[in-house]
């Protein structure tokens, strides 16, 4: 994938995203010019701070409370465009309501004030909640599995910036006390040249289970060289499943763990997912896939009791849930897709871009395979 053209993309919608906020939101608020001129100049510097993350993210090492800045404004304009089309829209019903001249100059105010306070609230609330990950605890009935597993699930750790050693040592340490029979991990572990992500991974070492730790890529490690960060992962005694599968438990009473790579392969032509060869002498035992996006369980024609996924963040910001809906068939938590196949979607164990969350929170997946 070309990171040029991804950024020119990238910071394209944003600039439009900021003409928008621009001219449907702050140009029609009932203020002073010199105060709607201060806030399309905030707008401004929103936008160069988008600029300085994108840079800071792949190109430059800053302290951990100058990357937390340049952070935000992401998620600021975002949450500012959704309130931007709320007022749009509650405007123009507004002024097509049949009311006085003074009840309605009384609703355009209260409708100003309102959205300019939800927006601002909702940007605290939301970088508030980010610095919480949460036990999210669930029990799955398999078929024909002779005894229960606990397998806690960590995904979309995205290290970098912000998600730093002390990050990952915290998550280390409540995994630990769940004391899990595996821990595996579903994609975007490292969001960085992996030999500035050495202190985090080497935090994963603390890892602790009984059958150990298991790792498949998602689409952020085809960004930063997958090679050098599955041989990274590797060093640190954590098996990483590329389309191969193992036995869990004792035999008979276990269970395969299956791994494929990400569908990002099909995009960048290498490193494609191949489940035919991830299944290959599987033995008579039900079976769990880890997979990185929920949408390849559309690959999935049986042999398959239960895929483990991530990818979506839950939406990470809710109103971005609903984009997320377009691309990905579910979004969060645990359902039956047919007869014979359950996918449970884990929310992400960190963030990507903007340190927030808002209506997904970030989450340990405690998991009992029950018999």
């Amino acid at each position: 994938m070309n990171f040029s053209l991804f950024a020119i993309a990238f910071l394209g919608v944003f600039s439009l995203l900021n003409m928008y906020i621009s001219k449907r939101l702050i140009s029609k608020l009932d203020i002073k010019d010199s105060t709607k001129r201060y806030l399309k100049i905030f707008l401004i510097i929103n936008f160069i701070g988008i600029i300085g993350y994108m840079l800071a993210r792949y190109y430059v090492n800053i302290p951990s409370w100058l990357y937390f800045l340049l952070s935000l404004p992401i998620g600021i304009l975002f949450l500012l465009f959704c309130t931007a089309i709320i007022y749009d829209i509650s405007n123009v019903i507004l002024q097509k309501t049949v009311l006085s001249k003074t009840r309605r100059e009384f609703f355009k105010k209260s409708l100003d004030i309102s959205s300019m306070a939800v927006a601002t609230t909702l940007s605290a609330k939301a970088t508030y909640n980010s610095r919480f990950v949460e036990l999210e605890k669930i029990n799955i009935k398999i078929k024909n599995l002779k005894q229960s597993y606990k397998i806690v699930q960590l995904s979309d750790i995205h290290i970098g910036g912000i998600i730093d050693a002390a990050f990952i040592n915290e998550v280390v340490q409540k995994v630990n006390k769940l004391k899990p029979d595996i821990v595996v991990i579903t994609g975007d572990l490292i969001d960085i040249k992996v030999q500035n992500a050495t202190k985090p991974l080497n935090e994963l070492k603390g890892l602790k289970s009984k059958y150990g730790t298991y790792f498949v890529v998602g689409n952020h490690e085809y960004f930063h060289g997958i090679d050098e960060i599955i041989k990274a992962v590797k060093s640190l005694d954590i098996r990483v499943l590329e389309n191969e599968n193992v036995y869990i438990g004792e035999e008979g009473k276990g269970f395969n763990l299956a791994g494929v790579y990400d569908v990002m392969g099909y995009r960048v032509g290498h490193h494609l997912p191949d489940l035919s060869k991830a299944l290959q002498n599987t033995k008579e035992s039900p079976t769990v896939l880890l997979a990185h996006q929920p949408s390849y369980i559309q690959m999935i024609e049986d042999k398959v009791d239960l895929l483990l996924s991530g990818h979506t963040h839950g939406g990470q910001i809710y109103p971005f849930r609903f984009l997320v809906k377009l691309q990905q068939p579910y979004v969060s938590g645990l359902h039956q897709h047919n007869e014979n196949l359950q996918i449970y979607v884990n929310k992400g164990t960190g963030f990507w871009g903007p340190p927030m969350r808002l209506g997904a929170s970030a989450e340990i997946s405690e998991i009992i395979l029950e018999a």
